[in-house]
């Protein structure tokens, strides 16, 4: 009689152990970054991913309960690496497209985003396609300003395209390309340093309702709605705003 007993009770331990395991793991989340579009996502001097994007995801892991594991992930691999299951979600200043929602699901936005033009400093820089004729533009592949500039000037202009913006801000500052074409937000803060202190802003800027937005796989619908949940609620309790201040000295929101 002893030895079914022993053999129930060890299965009901066991049975325990695999649920408590399956409910710690569904708690925790891997969430993906790109690491190299500051102040949005970046690898600082320790080798530590920072700024808004990965400020966000953790305020997001905190309303949620949730144990917050943060990677970097080159942008071109980004998506592929989300459906691979490789992490659970990207959080990377990822504008919504009709590309992207046929193969992720996008929750709701947590900043808006608008397009711009830079160039040197001091110099004269029409930013119409006739006046462009002839130049050479840069931005970063893969991105909706990449994919502006090449729609738009694309007939007038040299495309260049890099696999990051801090390569394309290397150009630009060397004197290899004439301008180029960015996220105004990320680019703000690069006007700030040394290296961007000799251009500017041109033109107005490039207002193309880009909403941006956290992706999840197309079938975690729930997981979706939990991050929904959270944006909203990071906002009415004033995280977001802390943040957002941290990082810019307007909303983005």
């Amino acid at each position: 009689m002893k030895t079914p007993q022993r053999f129930l009770a060890g299965l009901t331990l066991a049975l325990f152990a695999s649920l408590v395991s399956g409910s710690l793991l569904a708690e925790k989340l891997r969430i993906a970054t790109e690491g190299a579009y500051a102040p949005f996502n970046f690898v600082d001097s320790s080798g530590n991913l920072q700024g808004f994007d990965v400020d966000i995801a953790k305020a997001l892991c905190a309303e949620m309960g949730v144990e917050c594991e943060l990677v970097s992930q080159d942008w071109d691999g980004i998506i592929p690496g989300l459906r691979a299951r490789r992490y659970d979600a990207i959080i990377a200043s990822m504008s919504i497209t009709p590309e992207r929602a046929r193969v992720v699901a996008f929750t709701e936005p947590y900043y808006s985003n608008v397009l711009a033009f830079i160039g040197p400093k001091g110099q004269e820089m029409a930013t119409d396609a006739e006046s462009l004729k002839g130049k050479t533009l840069g931005a970063q592949r893969a991105t909706i300003a990449g994919q502006y500039l090449e729609d738009e000037l694309g007939r007038h202009v040299n495309v260049r395209l890099y696999d990051t913006q801090d390569n394309a801000y290397l150009d630009l500052a060397s004197g290899r390309l004439d301008g180029m074409v960015s996220d105004k937000f990320p680019a703000y803060d690069w006007l700030q340093t040394d290296a961007g202190a000799n251009f500017e802003f041109k033109g107005e800027d490039i207002d193309i309702d880009d909403k941006i937005a956290i992706a999840v796989r197309r079938n975690d619908q729930e997981l979706k709605e939990r991050f929904n949940q959270a944006i909203q609620a990071i906002v009415d309790s004033g995280v977001y705003a802390e943040i957002n201040e941290k990082y810019f000295p307007f909303s983005i929101y």
